[in-house]
């Protein structure tokens, strides 16, 4: 394969097809988004309604950038629909020699980490005032191949996409294969299939006498919830209720457990902040935490402690199933973000059981028809949480339930590993390729 050095003023024909504003015509405006984003759309407007007297005219085919954002990646092919659009003179538009550079080897060249880098060399400027230079920029030199080994090239690169995307495809399928996996094993947890029952083992039942006992003990006092009516146990019915074993019971989670906590401590107490980024949605990830001191953090956030469960309530978190067990708080509590509910378990209700209900799909995708509030901002009432069938093991079960979980999650979570497909630098490698012409 034999190479030329060219530079890029070579092949690239800037264009400057100025034309006047007429008040009562109509105008597309473009916008080039960053990162190899392409050109699109930005607005139809009346000339009236436009600032400038006359504008530059682009045309479908002709290769555009951003004098400001070029080295960003904000370039592309003006597309069929944007023929005839306008643009203001940040804007530079060219014509391609044909017979120097091919469209499609072009097309691919500026995909790559190379032309982003003759963008950034040929940019100067001040901070918030760096642009594109015409004299550096058509003065960049690079190697191409001669014209009919361009040819060669993008049809390699072709090739090579299409078993990339091949490659990509099974690589997802075989990631949703896994959660799908994930999930049945949560299901089958739930539902009592997953160990079995041990006839010695004390009902559950008794187990909810305790907690509402402990309940009234304690002196706080908490709003009644509504009785399990008997058509909300059918089974496929509203809230997927199932058959459980005799020694289990349905609850309200609310019944078993207490929700969204306060803390009482002392104000120069060391205690650990968690903010919604610190909060994962992988299955078994404890959240992570900052170090704050008590009196910084007691007001305006959520309260939480060692051992409780947090579940994330906006979207898309909620959906996303951020969610985690705390642990290693300093001091034993912390306070967070107020977009997370939190649920305490006790000494009869296992937070790892809590928390592996409320990771179900099942769960979440009930909690996303009732979510409350505007696109973008909408958040899943307490009510849910508090109101949701809880069905309810044996305490001893219900800690085999959890090490059973953990145990074939972990094998899932190896067999995710195994897993060699790296579709991204299978891009970049490609790319590579007409960078360099190998």
């Amino acid at each position: 394969m034999s190479f030329k050095k060219v530079k890029v003023g070579d092949f690239l024909i800037r264009i400057k097809d100025t034309i006047p504003i007429i008040d009562s015509e109509e105008y597309k405006l473009v916008t080039i988004r960053l990162y190899h984003k392409g050109v699109q759309l930005r607005k139809i407007v009346k000339g009236s309604e436009m600032q400038a007297d006359r504008m530059s005219r682009i045309k479908a085919g002709q290769f555009i950038l951003s004098g400001i954002d070029a080295r960003n990646g904000a370039f592309g092919i003006v597309p069929f629909e944007l023929d005839g659009a306008v643009v203001t003179n940040d804007f530079w538009h060219f014509e391609i020699d044909k017979n120097i550079i091919t469209n499609e080897y072009f097309l691919w060249l500026t995909s790559t980490p190379y032309f982003d880098d003759i963008c950034n060399k040929a940019s100067d400027g001040t901070t918030n005032r760096i642009r594109l230079q015409a004299d550096r920029f058509f003065s960049q030199e690079l190697m191409i191949p001669e014209i009919h080994d361009q040819h060669k090239v993008v049809e390699k690169l072709k090739y090579t996409n299409a078993k990339i995307k091949q490659l990509e495809e099974e690589y997802n399928f075989q990631l949703t294969q896994l959660e799908n996996l994930n999930q049945a094993i949560l299901q089958e947890a739930v539902q009592g299939k997953l160990v079995k029952q041990d006839k010695k083992d004390e009902p559950a039942s008794e187990l909810l006498k305790r907690i509402k006992a402990e309940k009234v003990k304690s002196g706080k006092k908490e709003k009644p919830l509504p009785p399990i009516k008997p058509e909300e146990l059918k089974i496929g019915g509203s809230q997927i209720p199932f058959e459980i074993p005799e020694s289990w019971a349905w609850c309200r989670l609310g019944d078993a457990v207490t929700l969204n906590p306060r803390n009482k401590a002392n104000d120069s107490l060391e205690t650990g902040f968690i903010p919604m980024p610190l909060v994962s949605a992988e299955f078994g990830t404890t959240p992570l935490f900052e170090k704050r001191k008590w009196e910084v953090i007691k007001n305006g956030f959520t309260h939480f402690a060692n051992g409780d469960v947090v579940l994330a309530k906006i979207t898309p978190c909620f959906e996303n199933s951020k969610a985690g067990i705390i642990s290693g708080l300093p001091n034993g509590i912390g306070a967070g973000t107020t977009e997370l509910h939190v649920i305490r378990g006790n000494e009869y209700v296992n937070a790892g059981f809590i928390y592996y209900f409320v990771k179900r799909v099942f769960f979440l995708k009930n909690g996303e028809k009732i979510m409350r509030g505007v696109a973008g901002q909408k958040r899943v009432p307490i009510d849910y949480v508090e109101n949701v069938l809880f069905p309810l093991p044996p305490l001893s079960e219900q800690t085999r339930i959890v090490a059973e979980i953990e145990k074939q999650l972990a094998k899932t979570k190896q067999l995710k590993r195994t897993y060699t497909i790296q579709p991204t630098s299978h891009r970049t490698t490609a790319k590579s390729v007409v960078a360099w012409g190998v």
